[in-house]
């Protein structure tokens, strides 16, 4: 098979999870609106109220979904990438020392704190790019994401700086959603399971449909529950299992500024905007504050301030984020 066709083929393959979550959402709307909604419940007062929480629920998670799933990951500026002459200087060095230098020599312009185990700046040998702070290759969008916290298949996308915050909204209106309807659905499912309810015509629906939003809702309380943790302790998924590394060595919590500001680094300052799949974050994905104190010898980085001072931890976001490096 030429590789054009099998890049097609698992492209295709690749959206299967989300069809598979469409048509799972698509057969709920049916189960729990007409199903349980018209045909079950007996109390007109009822089936309004449960209309009028279930649908602004879906609209506010299937947005996120959506938002989540199209919005593009974003790229590492032109000025990261090495040119052929940058390319070709740096492979015909053998050794890793030299090699390190002029990696450090090509990264003492850019805005970066991370290092490699090496000390060396963080090299990217597919994409030829040094890659900015918390940014990782991708195999699967086969590019480096800025501030990548894992390449997710239920959304065939990665999850990173640009969509990081409608990812953790689909967690949580997605646990919302299903928690609303086994709480509302409890009820009409235990008459059908005792046989107390003759409706024959709706009962398997509402008996499925209370054990798939339990099955869901039970799988996401701990994914959602984990990423708040990371959001407000200011770590990615990759950066929770191995810690970044700073000049002054290793610190999982070097980008940590207070888990408030944590907090608004990701949603932003307006507190409308927090339930909302409206892109809020802080900065633009290549530069952030950082309590690890900057070398001074390291060029541009040397100017960086350090604002995660004391008693300072949970301040206002928006006047200690200007202090930091701001790099397109």
């Amino acid at each position: 098979m030429a590789p054009a066709a099998v890049r097609v083929c698992c492209a295709c393959v690749r959206w299967f999870p989300v069809v598979f979550i469409t048509a799972v959402v698509v057969w709920s709307y049916y189960a729990y609106v007409v199903a349980l909604c018209v045909y079950t419940v007996p109390s007109i007062a009822e089936k309004v109220l449960y209309l009028l929480i279930y649908h602004p629920i879906l609209v506010l998670f299937l947005w996120a979904y959506a938002k989540t799933i199209f919005t593009d990951v974003g790229s590492v500026p032109r000025s990261f990438y090495l040119t052929v002459q940058e390319i070709n200087r740096l492979e015909r060095e053998r050794g890793e020392e030299a090699q390190k230098n002029i990696l450090l020599e090509l990264a003492k312009d850019k805005p970066i704190l991370n290092r490699t185990h090496a000390g060396s700046a963080r090299y990217c040998e597919k994409c030829k790019c040094i890659k900015p702070d918390r940014a990782h290759h991708c195999s699967v969008c086969g590019q480096c994401v800025l501030k990548m916290d894992h390449h997710c298949p239920w959304v065939n996308n990665c999850v990173g700086f640009t969509n990081y915050k409608y990812f953790v909204l689909f967690l949580g209106y997605g646990l919302l959603y299903c928690l609303f309807i086994a709480f509302t659905s409890l009820k009409y499912f235990i008459e059908f399971w005792t046989g107390a309810s003759s409706k024959e015509a709706v009962k398997f629906h509402v008996l499925f449909v209370f054990f798939v939003a339990m099955m869901f809702g039970i799988s996401l309380i701990s994914l959602f529950g984990y990423h708040i943790y990371l959001t407000c302790s200011n770590r990615s998924t990759l950066e929770s299992f191995r810690s970044p590394i700073f000049q002054t060595g290793a610190d999982k919590n070097g980008f940590s500024l207070g888990k408030l500001n944590n907090f608004k680094e990701v949603f932003g300052e307006r507190k409308l905007f927090w339930f909302l799949p409206i892109f809020s974050s802080f900065g633009d994905g290549i530069a952030y504050p950082t309590r690890t104190v900057d070398i001074p010898s390291d060029g541009l980085l040397g100017d960086r301030q350090r604002w995660m001072e004391e008693g300072d931890a949970d301040g206002d976001y928006n006047s200690h984020f200007n202090k930091a490096v701001s790099y397109r």
